[in-house]
């Protein structure tokens, strides 16, 4: 199945694009190297590890109180496409051994050597940093089923750790999140488990998953008011610019703070596109407009944009010498090699950030090259829909609108991903798009027409905001009275790239949706029973092409 040992520098399949459709073995897809990749793996095996020791130190009260955020962070930095900074990863290794020594001192006196704990719990610094990927990675549990539950279930966590992250930074969080995030790394290192006990810890986090979605959904709306629909311009003005990008929120709300007055105009790129729609941001006349695509094409287009971009969380691609120099990050996301380090911006003690590096940056910049001048629509979250429930309801009743599709998810580079393009195309003109995540600048600037008054496309945010299309779903059940959530005339045609996406996937399969079509290509960390599992409790399946997907889905559906 794999290359030869000797060959080997790193394993890695947690994301879509993994080599060969198994797993990276010399250097990531993603542009990580084999250095960073099996860092990033002991970093994963010291949390399991504090996961432990904070375990214990719980049942006698004496746990980390920062155990959680921290927790987050680690985690967060390890997803694809976040983080290839080898000193970033080494430093929050040793902040977790440091952490887990701390607890695990407070609750066994026996030196290292005698405490009855597992080795993760346990191996120093010198010791962990000695070990090669398959001794602390995924390899390191050898049965297939149990590695890939075991994977699955790590993936889960790491998105639960995104979403969490960024509820934290706006002051919003839950202790039982972080309980969770503790029991999940910890059965990771218990041999004992069934596989029945493994499956429902996956359920569990897609229970865990629905509660985090809807604590980042309070944190956005309380703080920055409901999306409204917004029509949102891709052209470009003539002042110097600022292109943001990734997920945060409140990393827009410092930057736009900073940047009034000063002749600067702000641009969204990929997943920061639905900010536009939150009317916190509308006060801000120099937040202009949205800039390119998904986060596969950056490289072309933060070259193109001439000024500055910051790069809030994922999914940064490693950058070109062209525009590195330009190149911006915060939070746990960070770029370096051998040939271009790029300039972090670190939150101070106060929560805050200076971002007059970048202001200065855009000052001797030109403004940006028009790469295209469109409008995108956004904004139709939940509140914005289920306002117009009424109009919705008659208007399924009366035929207008036949089924939605939920076309949520990641975009990506292969050429196959153009299958979502042209089965958006080819939908029946009574059928809706409901979509969250990058997966829609597939299809977000097709002209496909509008029902009732509501574009074809529902666009209702980031990656971030996939709860607004499970509340949708569940009060359209509420209103017609159906008890069985599949019973509703929805379909799901899904695509996947990171670990975010595996979270909403285990999410959905908690609330016991069915049928799920899901691409461009299954997980390479599902063994062939794990998917068999699923496929035979919730009839998930790949997709195939656009004529008999759309005959299984929409004409026979």
């Amino acid at each position: 199945m794999f290359q030869s040992d000797a060959k080997k520098k790193m394993f890695c399949n947690q994301c879509e694009e993994t080599a060969a459709g198994t797993g990276c073995l010399i250097g990531g897809v993603c542009g990580k190297d084999d250095n960073v990749a099996v860092l990033q793996d002991r970093l994963i095996h010291a949390l399991k590890g504090y996961a432990f020791c904070n375990q214990k130190g719980r049942e006698k009260g004496k746990n980390d109180a920062l155990f959680g955020p921290f927790v987050m962070e680690a985690l967060f930095s390890t997803l694809t496409n976040v983080n290839f900074d080898a000193d970033y990863l080494t430093h929050m290794i040793t902040e977790t051994i440091k952490r887990r020594d701390s607890v695990r001192s407070s609750v066994c006196s026996h030196p290292p050597s005698e405490c009855p704990a597992p080795k993760a719990a346990l191996l120093s610094f010198d010791e962990l940093m000695a070990k090669d990927f398959g001794e602390i990675g995924v390899l390191q549990t050898e049965n297939e089923d149990v590695r890939s539950l075991r994977e699955t279930l790590i993936y889960g966590v790491k998105g639960i750790a995104a979403y969490g992250y960024h509820a934290k930074s706006l002051n919003f969080e839950d202790e039982d999140v972080y309980i969770f995030i503790e029991k999940a790394l910890v059965s990771t290192l218990d041999d004992s488990l069934s596989v029945n006990q493994m499956v429902g810890l996956l359920l569990e986090c897609g229970q865990v998953g629905v509660k985090i979605l809807a604590l980042l959904d309070e944190a956005h709306t309380k703080t920055y008011g409901f999306p409204v629909p917004t029509s949102v311009p891709t052209g470009v003005k003539s002042r110097p610019g600022i292109l943001i990008s990734g997920h945060d929120l409140k990393d827009l709300e410092f930057l736009l703070e900073q940047t009034k007055g000063t002749g600067i105009d702000v641009y969204t790129h990929g997943e920061m596109l639905p900010a536009h729609a939150y009317p916190a941001f509308k006060k801000y006349d120099h937040l202009v407009g949205n800039y390119g695509n998904a986060w596969w094409q950056q490289k072309e287009e933060f070259a193109n944009f001439n000024g500055p971009i910051l790069m809030t969380t994922n999914c940064l691609v490693p950058p070109s010498e062209s525009y590195a120099d330009r190149l911006f990050t915060t939070n746990m996301t960070g770029f370096k090699n051998k040939s271009i380090q790029v300039r972090h911006i670190p939150t101070k003690a106060d929560g805050t950030k200076d971002f007059s590096p970048i202001i200065e940056a855009a000052k001797r910049c030109s403004p940006p090259k028009e790469i295209e001048n469109k409008t995108i629509v956004t904004g139709f979250s939940r509140n914005a829909v289920l306002s117009a429930a009424d109009q919705v309801i008659e208007a399924i009743k009366s035929g207008g609108i036949k089924k939605f599709v939920v076309m949520a998810g990641c975009d990506g580079r292969h050429k196959e991903r153009s299958y979502y393009t042209e089965f958006a195309a080819a939908l029946p003109k009574d059928t809706m798009i409901l979509t969250a995540g990058c997966a829609k600048y597939r299809y977000n600037k097709l002209d496909l027409g509008e029902i009732g008054g509501f574009p074809r496309v529902l666009d209702a945010g980031q990656c971030n905001d996939c709860y607004s299309l499970v509340v949708i779903a569940l009060e359209l059940a509420k209103a017609f009275g159906i008890e069985d959530i599949n019973d509703l005339p929805i379909v799901y045609n899904i695509s996947w790239y990171e670990q975010k996406a595996v979270l909403v996937l285990l999410a959905l399969l908690h609330l016991n949706v069915k049928n799920i079509v899901l691409g461009p290509v299954l997980p390479a960390f599902l063994s062939p029973t794990v998917l068999d599992v699923l496929v035979k409790t919730f009839g998930i399946s790949k997709n195939t092409d656009v004529e008999a997907d759309m005959k299984r889905l929409i004409t026979l559906g």
